[in-house]
């Protein structure tokens, strides 16, 4: 194990595999239908999660922070296992409070050296910058130094999500039900983004060809120094890889695909899809080759 051990929740959308080959610990949020309650990754896959929100009659479902003791608990046992240092990237404290249970953890053990990083951001947007924190780690960097790249190069993330419906954000009570009928009607197809850790409409062309253009173009904005497509059960994200592949010059081969899990999914819905795109650092200084 490096001497900094890397965590992230959930809502980062890392798949186990994933996380487990960068040496990345993944603290599971909380999902409920109805009366049941799941850790997501661990009680319920993302398939899981789709099946169940797409089943007739299945109740809209609520997501929670992992509580202060869970974190606590994987805090302590990396400690345990040899961790000298800890960094944890999480999901955007704007968007929800498991950056606080995290902070609370870290008052439970009190001298110990637990950097907390606010991703500002959610999905692959937390996964793609603890993916490099755990690169830094693995290159010997100390926490501190590794949460002063991350904090610097979270600005120049950029995720936009095109959704399929509306539905799921009134659902969530995102936008009003007036707003996401006279979507309903227009056929307008919203392309989503992260700014300054809040969800904010990017765009909205009113048929499906048009936002897929547009989604291109918002993301061949930057050059991509590292790239992560996300879904919600789309049929044809791999089409969509290879299209983005082609409008920002990055390899296909070296794209993963991510399906959306039970922490960010309620919000976007299925069908959703979009990409993050992580640019070079503009400093010299801020380079680690890989």
């Amino acid at each position: 194990m490096p001497r900094v051990a890397v965590v992230t929740d959930s809502a980062s959308d890392l798949d186990a595999a994933q996380a487990q080959a960068a040496g990345v610990t993944v603290v599971p949020l909380l999902v409920t239908f109805g009366a049941r309650e799941f850790r997501a990754g661990v009680d319920m896959s993302p398939t899981q999660f789709w099946t169940e929100l797409t089943a007739p009659g299945a109740p809209f479902p609520r997501t929670a922070a992992a509580a202060p003791g869970t974190f606590q608990q994987t805090f302590t046992q990396l400690f345990d296992d040899g961790a000298a240092e800890i960094v944890y990237v999480g999901v955007g404290e704007k968007l929800s409070a498991t950056i606080q249970s995290a902070k609370v953890a870290r008052e439970m053990l009190p001298g110990r050296p637990i950097r907390i990083i606010d991703s500002a951001s959610a999905s692959m947007g937390t996964g793609l910058l603890a993916l490099l924190a755990a690169q830094l780690a693995a290159a010997g960097q100390s926490a501190d130094e590794i949460a002063d790249q991350i904090e610097r190069r979270r600005a120049g993330l950029r995720l936009y999500v095109v959704l399929e419906t509306l539905e799921y954000l009134k659902r969530g009570g995102r936008i009003s039900p007036a707003r996401a009928a006279i979507g309903g009607v227009l056929s307008v197809k919203p392309i989503i983004t992260l700014e300054d850790g809040v969800v904010e409409t990017a765009d909205r062309p009113r048929t499906r060809g048009k936002a897929r253009a547009r989604l291109l173009e918002l993301l061949a904005e930057v050059k991509p120094e590292k790239v992560a497509v996300l879904h919600g059960q789309s049929p044809d994200v791999e089409a969509f890889a290879a299209e983005l592949a082609a409008a920002t010059g990055y390899a296909r081969d070296q794209m993963s695909i991510h399906l959306i899990g039970s922490s960010v999914g309620p919000h976007v819905g299925p069908g959703a899809y979009g990409a993050v795109i992580l640019p070079p650092p503009e400093r010299e200084s801020d380079e680690l080759a890989g």
